[in-house]
């Protein structure tokens, strides 16, 4: 009777930690959308300001995507980048998912704590 409880313990405990996982995916998923919107909106008031003039002639000529120097890497971003669309950044900064996760997740915990309260 004791090794069926401590299973059914464990099973519990069990659930419980694919509770939390489910719950941290299901964050994620929230996170990145808001992510994918914000960098929407970063691209489309670049190609606004800048005229769709978003590559230099080396971007143009690899065939770069302008809509990937929003994401990842800025020495990358910056080596495709016009002029116009470097001006842009240095009044509106890129916003990496990383950056954009980590006050995501600090504005998530103020939530959190005020509804604790």
């Amino acid at each position: 009777m004791r090794g069926l409880r401590r299973r059914v313990d464990a099973l519990a405990e069990a659930g419980g930690a694919v509770s939390l996982i489910s719950d941290a995916f299901d964050a994620w998923r929230e996170c990145r959308a808001e992510y994918d919107e914000t960098l929407y909106v970063q691209y489309m008031a670049a190609e606004e300001a800048t005229n769709g003039a978003m590559l230099n002639a080396r971007g143009r000529a690899k065939g770069i995507d302008p809509f990937t120097l929003f994401m990842g890497n800025e020495t990358r971003a910056r080596a495709y980048a016009s002029e116009e669309l470097v001006e842009h950044w240095s009044t509106h900064p890129r916003v990496t998912f990383s950056m954009f996760e980590k006050q995501w997740q600090r504005n998530r915990e103020a939530e959190l704590i005020g509804e604790a309260a």
